[in-house]
């Protein structure tokens, strides 16, 4: 069964029914699904789906041309195999798809240019001289990211400018992740989520009516599994020395986020390498640099930290490279139950803040805010905030899990985000509160937090005399059923009545 990708596919389909012909690319890193959701998209129409091989240049146009000559193609009455590439292309004219579109897909077309210089000219020039004018979209698929950023989405390659779509895929986002997982709760769906990101490889690995510790054990932790060995083989596949980029990621996995931590943990000696390295990774979807929101009006900039954005490999290299000698004497549940288990909810808590960020962009979506942001982000440097046992203010370290502004930086939402076991109490309420810069007198300031584990009876009742509080169970957001008050005060004996 088919899961998600409903932006992807509503893009395809919109070109699709346009009436001009359609040259598209869609790329993304490995693994994310861009084959299985093209497949997707071309389930109910005439097309031709052409997979490139690590083969010769002679190779891939003998298989494409077999895929071209299909049954009733005039062309087939006179040859086999076509002499070059543009004969190939200019064939698609007369594809025997009566008056339906004529779709053609090229997955991992990265792989033939690299045998094969000549080949997007090639597609160039029909493109423009015969093509364009044709009821024909085209799609050219592919995992090379770096390779299609740097080389054809530039304006110094003439064959960008013909390109009628562009469509980066990313990871699925939590909501479409956990619907893998319909029997699971929803700690376990964030736990899970935590775990495996949103890559459909690694969600498909897991059985959906299996224990989620289970799972963990068998398909990630034990040798012979397929994720066990993936971040290996996908380094492998991808990059050389896999062991200093083993390290870089094994030191971001434990905590340092600032380059210079980075070299210093993973063994470097010049933090330009080190930058050379963490590049390589950011260009794979592996790691990424963090800036924090833009809020000059109330707080002091501080540089951004690197963390690792695939939350599979963040699992790997935090628990399973960290123990790979007991893993691979196959001492599984002596790792899990000393090693993965007493972290996991630590663990997890920081991929509940991008739950719950992706949350309220789907409540912006929705118009269930009380004002439209402009910037969404985390924050974390030096404020000058008040202590709640003084009178004067003070300079502190001020955390903010989820910061949105407006354009004019007159309206803020400030979240906070609880994974622990504990209920979100009124103390700590006010001890965020106290953390935070003081605000202007016209300038507007909610709250929304978030918990796993609710909220105290004082916390409650705060929030329903409050219009600028929101309280969110993890229940609320895994299911999104719950729709905003949209901040509106409550009457006195409104708030005495609930």
């Amino acid at each position: 069964m088919f899961i998600g990708r409903k932006a992807e596919l509503d893009f395809l389909e919109s070109k699709y029914v346009e009436a001009e012909s359609q040259l598209v690319l869609l790329y993304g890193r490995r693994r994310i699904g861009k084959t299985e959701t093209l497949k997707e998209f071309c389930k109910d129409k005439k097309h031709i789906f052409y997979s490139c091989t690590q083969t010769s240049a002679i190779g891939q146009l003998s298989k494409f041309s077999k895929q071209i000559l299909i049954e009733n193609h005039p062309a087939k009455r006179y040859t086999n195999e076509f002499p070059d590439w543009k004969g190939a292309f200019s064939a698609l004219k007369e594809l025997p798809f009566d008056k339906e579109r004529k779709l053609l897909v090229i997955d991992e077309f990265p792989t033939l240019c690299k045998g094969n210089e000549s080949f997007l000219w090639d597609l160039k020039e029909v493109w423009e001289k015969e093509l364009k004018n044709e009821n024909i979209i085209i799609i050219l698929c592919g995992s090379a990211t770096s390779y299609i950023e740097k080389e054809i989405l530039t304006e110094n390659n003439p064959f960008y400018s013909d390109l009628t779509g562009v469509y980066k895929m990313e990871s699925m986002g939590f909501f479409d992740a956990c619907s893998f997982f319909p029997y699971y709760t929803s700690e376990e769906k964030v736990l899970a989520y935590s775990v495996l990101g949103g890559i459909p490889r690694y969600l498909k690995q897991f059985e959906p009516t299996a224990p989620l510790f289970e799972n963990i054990k068998k398909k990630i932790l034990t040798k012979g599994s397929v994720l066990y060995s993936e971040a290996d083989f996908a380094l492998h596949k991808e990059l050389r020395e896999v062991a200093v980029y083993n390290s870089i990621m094994e030191t971001i996995a434990d905590g340092s986020s600032r380059l210079g931590d980075i070299t210093k943990g993973a063994y470097i000696n010049d933090t330009a390498k080190t930058s050379v390295y963490i590049k390589n990774l950011s260009e794979l979807g592996i790691v990424e640099r963090v800036l924090p929101v833009d809020a000059k009006s109330k707080f002091s900039v501080s540089s951004g930290v690197y963390r690792l954005t695939d939350n599979f490999f963040k699992f790997w290299y935090s628990f399973g490279l960290a123990n790979f000698s007991q893993l691979e004497d196959g001492d599984v549940e002596g790792v899990f139950k000393y090693n993965v288990e007493p972290l996991i909810n630590e663990y997890a808590s920081f991929a509940f803040v991008d739950v719950c960020v992706e949350y309220i962009k789907k409540l912006q979506k929705e118009e269930k805010l009380p004002f439209r942001y402009s910037s969404i982000g985390y924050w974390c440097g030096k404020t000058f905030a008040k202590d709640g046992a003084k009178k004067k203010g003070d300079v502190k370290e001020c955390n903010v899990d989820i910061l949105c502004m407006n354009q004019d930086k007159t309206e803020y939402l400030i979240g906070d985000c609880n994974f622990s076991k504990e209920r979100y109490s009124y103390s700590r309420y006010e001890e965020f509160r106290n953390s935070l810069p003081p605000f202007d007198e016209d300038e507007k300031v909610y709250f929304a937090f978030f918990s796993r584990s609710g909220f105290d009876d004082k916390l409650r009742l705060e929030a329903r005399r409050n219009d600028n509080l929101l309280l969110f169970d993890i229940d609320e957001i895994v299911s999104s059923k719950k729709t905003p008050q949209s901040f509106t005060r409550k009457t006195s004996m409104e708030s005495f009545l609930l």
